[in-house]
């Protein structure tokens, strides 16, 4: 195979078995990589009822075809799995080095199921695998986890781990990748229940390609472009995700308002961001640089460096919690890449219990003398502490946003702003209440969203419309212009590239601002694989894998009730909200009727998933349906879960 490694690796760790396996090719094909390889394992592997803290459950990494290549933003790895957050279909997109040195080393994807006795971690150096004890690593940072591997084995490799919050099986722990990269959607305490502490990747193998001089060549166009545009050069790479805290409205107060630029306080705006950067960075085979390193300045973590503090995390655990000042918000995005947290589930789930807190829903004594108040930011830092470790309340806030809010009772639902158990906040009938109910991982900006409404992309945005790839008045026609974003985010996630730090179609798309949307990827794919891609091939592609993720979902008990409107807790019950649902489901039944669901019950059809190649997943939803609703993810008791001592 060209492009393709040919070689996946299942292990097993109840029967400590690593067994190499050949790639299906027309798996291959159908599914590209990345997202759409793992969706297939997922499908194939995990029955409905799973418990996603069980040994049952399977974790996927996956790079794409064009990982380990000349071609830039190419080193993202997905990272899929049963979700613990949501209950249903979770998948993290990471960036640094693992998809590099996964196709280095010579491996498509790796599957993981089954619970190790002892804790330990997997280390591939290419075709030597084996399953190490590591019971001394137990109770360490992801930071510390990482510096040991390098000192063990070099620095060439790529470690991707937990902290103690995975070990502690907070619901919302992330894989982090080389220190500062995060896979969300609870992949961290999937690994922690397998008693799996990491995976040490390393390899110096070339990727083999089906006409490399060609794929060279739209390599160097691709990169030419983000040396030469302006707002990638001028913007991205000076700031990345900082460019929208000044643009793209963060939440305040649990989104109480939306903060329009003339809000923001000059202390957390990107220039004064700009005073605590060290270096610009990026990850591996990258043209952009958007990170930023950063010192923090004073206080109780002074002189600790970080690395990667995006937008998400001055919004999420600043602003929608009421906290603006700037080093208490780097020294909460150290601490949850230490512990090894997602900042956006995190904040979310704070956001909430801060919201009921200041209602006078939750009181003093109920968080074990923490003071919640909006503007405490010194009690917030301590609960994220026992949030990760799961002392006292913070083991209810680890149960996650929507878990949390059934435990917690009262007026908690009203402000848990989730569509299946995620928040992107409460938005009325539109563009944005539309992607986030289709997004098949829960509410999310990254499965579509940001495209269809052109954020971050005024000519190329312009240019699109006016050649009809997109429609002109996306306000009459939102539903054509999201499943086209879709289709872009989609294959993005398949074949390893990076959708930018300020989302936009020329990361997502390779070469699309030289080539009709996406010719030029079809023509990078087609170099690298000798396989025949044309512009259908991947929106069929992106198709597939799209309905694959919402049958999966559909096994998990989602159905159409699920992909909600989300109101601000003020609309609730009042005319204007009734007005609003009413065009959300007008909305949602021209999706369902374009993308081929049932317009009843959100399912696919038979006729769609067959015109798709996946008449397998309809004779599977035939045998297994009904199935009890979606409620989230499966609860534990509270007392059930470990529960850890060693502060970061």
């Amino acid at each position: 195979m060209k492009g393709w490694c040919g070689r996946i690796l299942n292990v097993d760790l109840s029967r400590g078995t690593l067994e190499p396996a050949a790639l299906n090719p027309l798996d291959a094909q159908l599914f590209i990589g990345g997202r759409g390889l793992n969706d297939k394992v997922l499908f194939d592997r995990i029955p409905p009822g799973t418990d996603p803290l069980g040994p049952e459950n399977v974790i996927c990494f996956a790079p794409g075809p064009l990982s380990g290549t000349v071609l830039g933003l190419t080193s993202r790895v997905e990272v899929s799995t049963l979700s613990p957050y949501s209950g249903i279909l979770g998948d993290g997109n990471a960036g640094e080095r693992l998809a590099h040195v996964m196709k280095l080393a010579g491996w498509d994807q790796i599957n993981i199921t089954g619970r190790c006795e002892r804790p330990s971690y997997l280390y591939i150096h290419e075709d030597e695998v084996s399953l190490i004890p590591c019971p001394e690593h137990w109770g360490t940072d992801t930071w510390e986890f990482t510096e040991a591997m390098r000192n063990t084995h070099d620095r060439d490799i790529s470690v991707a781990c937990i902290g103690q919050a995975g070990e502690c099986l907070v619901r919302f722990a992330s894989v982090i990748v080389d220190k500062y990269a995060s896979a969300a959607r609870g992949a961290g305490a999937v690994m922690g229940s397998k008693n799996l502490k990491g995976i040490v990747v390393r390899g110096n193998r070339k990727v083999k390609l089906a006409d490399p001089e060609t794929f060279k060549a739209l390599a160097k166009e691709d990169r030419n472009f983000f040396k030469t545009d302006p707002f990638q050069k001028g913007v991205a790479s000076c700031i990345g995700s900082h460019h929208g805290i000044l643009n793209w409205f963060p939440g305040y107060r649990n989104y109480e308002d939306f903060w329009d630029r003339s809000k923001i306080p000059a202390a957390i705006q990107p220039e004064a961001f700009k005073e605590y950067e060290v270096r610009r960075t990026g990850c591996r085979n990258c043209t952009v640089q958007c990170k930023n390193r950063f010192e923090i300045p004073k206080g109780r973590r002074a002189g600790e460096q970080g690395e990667a503090m995006e937008y998400e995390c001055v919004f999420c655990l600043g602003t929608n919690c009421g906290i603006t000042d700037p080093v208490v918000i780097m020294e909460m995005e150290n601490l949850c890449d230490r512990y090894g947290m997602d900042i956006i589930a995190a904040g979310n789930t704070m956001a909430m219990v801060k919201d009921l807190f200041n209602m006078g829903d939750i009181t003093i004594e109920d968080t074990g003398g923490l003071d919640l108040s909006w503007e405490n930011a010194d009690d917030q830092v301590k609960l994220l502490h026992r949030t990760a470790l799961r002392q006292g309340f913070g083991n209810i806030v680890a149960e996650g946003l929507y878990l949390g809010a059934k435990i917690l009772g009262k007026r908690a639902m009203d402000v848990c702003y989730h569509v299946k158990g995620l928040s992107r906040g409460p938005y009325k009938s539109g563009m944005f209440a539309l992607a986030h109910a289709t997004s098949t991982r829960g509410a999310d900006h990254l499965r579509g969203r940001s495209w269809a409404y052109g954020e971050n992309d005024g000519d190329l945005f312009s240019k699109l419309k006016s050649e009809g790839r997109l429609p002109a008045d996306m306000a009459d026609n939102p539903v054509s212009a999201l499943i086209v974003s879709e289709r872009a985010c989609t294959l993005a996630d398949c074949i390893g590239r990076c959708k930018g730090a300020v989302n936009s179609w020329s990361c997502a798309v390779p070469l699309v601002n030289q080539y009709p949307l996406m010719e030029g990827l079809a023509r990078l794919m087609t170099a690298a694989t000798g396989v025949p891609y044309t512009e259908e091939r991947l929106s069929a592609t992106a198709d597939r894998v799209y309905l694959l993720e919402k049958a999966f979902n559909i096994r998990c008990g989602t159905r159409r009730q699920d992909d909600r409107l989300v109101l601000h807790k003020d609309l609730l019950g009042t005319e204007e909200a009734a007005k609003e649902q009413e065009k959300h489901e007008a909305m949602l039944t021209a999706y369902y009727e374009a993308s081929g669901q049932d317009l009843v019950t959100g399912i696919p059809t038979r006729r769609k998933l067959e015109e798709l190649e996946l008449g397998f997943v309809a004779d599977t939803l035939e045998k297994e349906l009904p199935l009890e609703p979606w409620d989230g993810p499966k609860p534990w008791p509270l007392n059930a879960y470990p529960s850890g001592e060693k502060r970061v």
